[in-house]
């Protein structure tokens, strides 16, 4: 299993969030974000897999997820005030699995630390 993976929930429909393209960065010691791996959710609102090569142990840091919500609801045909949301979060070293979920609304989002 991928040492990052995500699921997105669409609150406001009550069902998966399928078809949201994200992007997984690392932040480098000057501020700048690095790619490190992006891919489109499934009909479940997950991705397949993980972000990540299983066998990939990513370095300790800050990392962010970014959502293309905006793309996201235009594709559902639904008003939204936020075009992406941005989830920027510490990775201890150490491989250890974490679940990062959004819940999404089209005027409001909700995550936390989640487990797989």
């Amino acid at each position: 299993m991928s040492q990052i993976t995500t699921h997105i929930l669409d609150t406001a429909r009550g069902t998966p969030a399928a078809g949201v393209a994200l992007s997984l960065c690392r932040e480098e010691a000057d501020g700048s974000w690095t790619p490190v791996a992006s891919a489109t959710t499934n009909d479940d609102g997950r991705v397949s897999g993980g972000l990540c090569d299983a066998d990939l142990e990513l370095p300790a840091g800050n990392y962010r997820m970014r959502f293309a919500t905006g793309e996201y609801f235009a594709a559902v045909g639904t008003a939204a005030f936020y075009p992406r949301v941005d989830v920027v979060f510490r990775l201890p070293a150490g491989g250890e699995h974490f679940h990062v979920p959004l819940l999404l609304a089209p005027f409001g989002y909700s995550t936390y630390r989640g487990s797989s």
